[in-house]
């Protein structure tokens, strides 16, 4: 019994503790906003304008991050909604509506009277009934500096048929937050955790809120037993015996004056309701997943996958070295079999990686109809791989991706007698999105389509728009459906300042006379001789290559890592050429 207690006060404690820091936070937090509605208000003013529902044939969207896609429920469409994009000085919010044509692997933007103000970081649902409906809750808007906020805590329909918006007020629900989650179960939206963030201060949620859809009310749900510590960016899916399961997340907490300390939370709760349409009883359980369990990471994407599982992909894991924080981001997929309470690693077919595949399924062999594998429930550390990308303005990227030890061991094991095999592998590069966090993901018929997202290299971020696909079903080769473009790639330092722009809706333009500048400097390098192959190449131009790594790394870079990066820029040089 006194241990019982001791813990129960240790949890009215931190509930009080985050009360207090939430009134805080509110406190702080109001002079902001009101500073931010008057600017929301004035872009709404310019959205009042649309008087009818505009739609235009367009090129794909430009970079963004945190909007939300979603499958539209009766036709071959991924609706995008929102998002942010930040080009190293200014912060842009978009409210714009697109819409994907799987088919015609064609783009429309729809210009709609009335929509939702500019947003990023919220949740986007979508249902069947009335022909279609997109629901959106929360998120926020930030200032142009990026240094203010405005979390929503409104709630809105897009009706797909007619496509037009409609607010729906109702009172009693969650306060204003982004980063949280939600679902459609049965005939209520359900969202939980999210966080708010003022200049100064923050909160995380693990508070649980029901939107019925039938009265359209709000009620805050208190289950049973213990909930999951307050986060965002979490897991949330629905499972096929009518509970919700939630997995993972982020949140960060001040360990002494402006010194906050991240969490990647790795844990999972499953939220049971039990009981008839109206008396519902909710109860928290810590459930203990088998098989091979993701990374620890944050920013991962996640959407609903055939035979009951949910497919996890990318994120980012932050490591603090020193005074600096290296991000190892991450392109791999994991699959959880809701039903199965079991993680799988996914593993491509006929990729130079599909080896493994094959060892890893020696321990339990599941026939040729599976291309997910089993990985062991206690893995070593693992091992890291690094691959050097360079930018199209000479920026070289470190991109880091974890094999498991076990994994690394059976490759040496193994690498000689299937030495023939991997010659006639490596003919072809296998295409596969880049590693990368807070990307776009949706499945539409057993298909899974991956959106953008971004990745960093030391205090520059890039932001990608390109689109890849994948069908679930066969797991065989990874699709480009929208190339990413470098040239598009637009990073402003401090002093390379030119004064605000009005609007804030629009991504910026490419510079003609940068692309002019890159190509003359493409020009200066080495070049190609007729029917040179790339070894050849690299054995006569290394060098050189060597030398412009150099100069683009910090001095005190081992040689041995220079010459990966010497080859890895000579090589994307040999390519963009041949």
């Amino acid at each position: 019994m006194g241990k019982k207690g001791k813990k129960e006060k240790k949890v009215k404690g931190a509930e009080k503790t985050a009360a207090k820091m939430e009134k805080k936070v509110s406190k702080r937090s109001k002079k902001e906003e009101e500073d931010l509605e008057s600017l929301i208000a004035e872009f709404q003013s310019l959205d009042a304008k649309k008087t009818q529902v505009v739609e235009t044939a367009c090129s794909p969207p430009s970079q963004r991050l945190t909007a939300s896609l979603s499958a539209h429920p009766e036709k071959d469409e991924l609706i995008l909604f929102g998002g942010e994009y930040f080009n190293g000085q200014k912060t842009f919010l978009y409210n714009e509506l697109y819409i994907y044509n799987i088919k015609k692997n064609s783009w429309t933007k729809l210009d709609t009277p009335n929509p939702p103000p500019r947003r990023c970081a919220h949740q986007a649902v979508v249902l069947s009934q009335g022909g279609g409906q997109l629901w959106i809750f929360g998120g926020e808007f930030a200032s142009p500096t990026g240094e203010q906020f405005y979390h929503y805590k409104d709630l809105w329909v897009l009706h797909l048929t007619t496509k037009t918006w409609e607010q729906v007020n109702a009172a009693g629900g969650p306060s204003g937050r982004s980063g949280h989650r939600m679902v459609a179960f049965k005939r209520q939206l359900i969202v939980f955790g999210g966080f708010h963030e003022s200049t100064r201060d923050y909160v995380y949620y693990n508070d649980l809120y029901s939107f019925n859809l039938d009265t359209f009310t709000w009620t805050k749900l208190s289950p049973t037993g213990t909930a999951p510590a307050p986060r965002s960016a979490c897991l949330m899916a629905t499972t096929p015996d009518g509970n919700i399961v939630i997995y993972g997340g982020y949140s960060k907490q001040r360990v002494k004056k402006d010194v906050d300390k991240g969490t990647l939370h790795t844990d999972m709760c499953l939220l049971k309701c039990e009981g008839k349409e109206g008396e519902e009883k909710w109860s928290w359980n810590r459930i203990n997943p088998s098989g091979a369990k993701p990374t620890p990471r944050s920013g991962f994407s996640l959407a609903s996958g055939p035979n009951n599982r949910i497919v996890l992909f990318g994120g980012v894991c932050d490591e603090e070295e020193e005074e600096a924080i290296e991000g190892d981001f991450f392109s791999d997929m994991y699959f959880y079999d809701l039903v199965k309470n079991r993680w799988f690693l996914g593993q491509l077919k006929g990729q130079k990686s599909g080896k493994k595949k094959r060892r890893r399924g020696k321990k339990n062999e599941t026939g040729a109809t599976s291309n997910l594998q089993n990985e062991q429930e206690n893995p070593q550390e693992p091992t890291v791989i690094v691959k050097e990308i360079t930018a199209e303005d000479g920026t070289v990227m470190t991109i880091k991706q974890e094999v498991s030890a076990s994994e690394k061991e059976m490759e040496d094991s193994e690498s000689e007698e299937e030495e023939g095999e991997e010659d006639e592998e490596a003919s072809g590069p296998q295409i596969e999105p880049c590693p990368r966090s807070n990307a776009l993901t949706v499945t539409k018929h057993g298909v899974l389509f991956v959106y953008g997202g971004m990745f960093e290299v030391g205090d520059r971020q890039f932001t990608l728009n390109d689109l890849y696909c994948i069908d679930l079903h066969k797991l065989e080769e990874w699709k480009v459906l929208v190339e990413m473009d470098p040239k598009t790639q637009e990073w402003l330092e401090e002093s390379d300042s030119e004064g605000d722009e009005n609007g804030g809706a629009e991504g910026g333009d490419d510079d003609e006379d940068d692309s002019e500048e890159e190509s003359e400097e493409e020009e200066e390098h080495p070049p190609i001789e007729d029917g040179e192959q790339l070894p050849d190449y690299l054995t006569r131009t290394e060098s050189y290559w060597i030398k412009i790594a150099r100069d683009n790394m910090e001095p005190n870079s081992k040689e041995k890592k220079v010459l990966k990066v010497a080859h890895a820029m000579a090589k994307t040089f040999y390519e963009e050429c041949v």
